[in-house]
């Protein structure tokens, strides 16, 4: 059998069927207030459904203020509790682990989504956005803990604090975006205290099977390999965290700086002591061999994005036929209806080069 249909067991919590993860994917369904729509729970449930050993939300935020798009899934309030128990009932129902995302745009929230200037680390002239106060700050990590022990009240197995793709956690980790004085700038000790707060917070008060993953992406928006893997390396020694999510855009690249060149990026997180912290990665994983290798690479499981998308199913597919051929692109968006993506998604998709397929040209008489 494929090590991908093998169970694995976190530290805490319920153990995945199988290796496979569903990334935590926008798509922009979500009511205007952050509450859960039918069309986000039935587009993450058919996932759940289709065999995904862990079902993961969007990135769901945190404050207000820190909305990244629109028809996001919030949790910044207890009125979202109620559809998100629903949510994870399902998810878990199917068997699927089922983790949330906690997320905070910061200088990515658009003002006029927000209705106010965007918070930053610093002031950054590029965005338009301020610097936190140090009060802020402190409370920025609060309302990352008290979402996480919002979604432990609605029944989900576990959180995933997003640390990537240039939103606010991983602002503050940025030399380029971050130029406080203060406890929460400066050396990389004190860019990386905002995210240790956090998941400190979240274990320290949240149950003991409380799953809690972190996502990191190593390249882009202001990160350097080297500072990224001692974070790395700092959150295993700590120990709070059941699993890492490397967000690494192709998991089987070479890295951008030069000094890093001479083996796949993903080799150099591959490598570090995790002990029982579980590792995973996403990044154009869209076939069954390419899973594969990832697995046999050293990962513990394989992150899947857009071909989640395209295949509600994929882990099922996958069980039946380990060499079966996932639905490919441009897809229709007649296919892409019956995968349960409803307008508002496929509106986004349609953003994505060559996803969505063009519709045919009515001939003219």
């Amino acid at each position: 059998m494929s090590n991908l249909l093998t169970p694995l067991k976190f530290k805490r919590g319920p153990e995945m069927t199988n290796r496979f993860m569903l990334a935590p994917l926008t798509n922009l369904q979500s009511h205007d207030d952050g509450t859960l729509s039918d069309e986000e729970f039935n587009w993450l449930t058919m996932r759940a459904a289709g065999g995904f050993g862990l079902t993961m939300t969007c990135a769901a935020h945190v404050q207000a203020i820190g909305q990244g798009f629109p028809g996001q899934l919030g949790i910044f309030e207890d009125k979202h509790i109620e559809g998100l128990s629903r949510l994870a009932a399902e998810i878990k129902r199917h068997g699927s682990v089922a983790i949330l995302q906690l997320h905070h745009a910061g200088m990515r929230s658009p003002a006029n989504l927000v209705g106010e200037q965007p918070v930053c680390p610093s002031d950054n002239e590029e965005t338009g956005a301020r610097a936190f106060t140090h009060a802020e700050t402190v409370q920025l990590v609060e309302d990352f803990v008290l979402a996480a022990e919002r979604a432990e009240r609605a029944g989900f197995d576990g959180v995933e604090v997003h640390g990537a793709h240039g939103y606010v956690i991983c602002q503050f980790l940025s030399d380029e975006i971050n130029f406080r004085d203060d406890e929460y700038g400066g050396s990389l000790e004190n860019r990386c205290r905002v995210l240790f707060d956090i998941v400190q917070g979240i274990r320290h008060r949240c149950g003991n099977d409380f799953i809690m993953g972190v996502r990191l992406s190593p390249e882009r928006f202001g990160m350097h390999i080297a500072e990224v893997i001692e974070i790395v390396k700092q959150l295993y020694r700590n120990d709070h965290i059941d699993f890492l999510d490397m967000s690494l855009w192709d998991v089987f690249k070479e890295p951008n700086e030069e000094a890093y060149r001479h083996r796949p990026l993903f080799d150099w997180f591959s490598e570090i002591d995790r002990g029982d912290i579980r590792l995973g990665a996403a990044g154009q994983i869209r076939m069954p061999e390419e899973a594969e290798r990832l697995i046999d690479a050293g990962a513990d499981f394989a992150i899947l994005g857009r071909a989640g998308i395209l295949n509600h199913d994929f882990p099922n597919l996958y069980r039946q036929d380990q060499r079966f051929a996932p639905q490919g692109l441009p897809a229709t968006r007649e296919h892409l209806a019956r995968e349960g993506i409803s307008p508002k998604f496929l509106a986004y998709l349609s953003g994505w080069k060559g996803f969505v397929a063009e519709d045919e040209a009515v001939p003219s008489n």
